[in-house]
């Protein structure tokens, strides 16, 4: 699967599970997390893949560099995600000042949440961006014929008689 239909693979993924302040929201965010792992890794990897000699069905390998420094910001944002919606999971909202108390949490966990959904855009974006191929990077034709081998002075080839 190339790298830009497997961000969109995880981008698809990561909007039919929403996160929600209780314990499938923060099962969805470790899934989340998980799945950015994943993803970062195998474009680092296709990255230092492309970098080999004659690769030229992955994007260049500073593209998906950029990708994966994108990923990992996402993969950042969620993280800090999770600090506030496990207190927000595991601490009860049954008074008005724990309610007042919720709601610093409730706004760094959306804060954190759409810089992630950001970063993911953005790693999405620097993968859809063509660049154009230069001519040091298609490979040389292989020639036709080997070139002559030429030997030193005192040397005959009698099969050219």
């Amino acid at each position: 699967m190339p790298a830009l239909d497997a961000v969109d693979a995880v981008t698809a993924d990561i909007h039919d599970h929403r996160i929600t302040v209780d314990d499938t929201g923060l099962f969805n965010a470790m899934r989340h997390i998980d799945l950015l792992c994943h993803l970062t890794t195998r474009v680092a990897a296709d990255a230092e893949y492309q970098l080999a000699p004659n690769i030229a069905d992955l994007p260049p390998a500073k593209t998906l560099g950029v990708s994966a420094g994108h990923l990992g910001q996402a993969v950042a944002h969620y993280t800090q995600a999770l600090a506030p919606l496990a207190t927000l999971t595991t601490t009860a909202q049954d008074t008005l000042q724990h309610k007042l108390d919720a709601l610093g949490h409730h706004s760094s966990l959306r804060i954190h949440l759409d810089d992630a959904v950001r970063a993911l855009a953005a790693a999405r974006t620097a993968l859809e961006v063509q660049q154009p191929l230069t001519a040091a990077s298609t490979p040389a034709p292989v020639p036709r014929h080997a070139p002559a081998v030429r030997r030193s002075g005192g040397e005959h080839d009698d099969t050219a008689r």
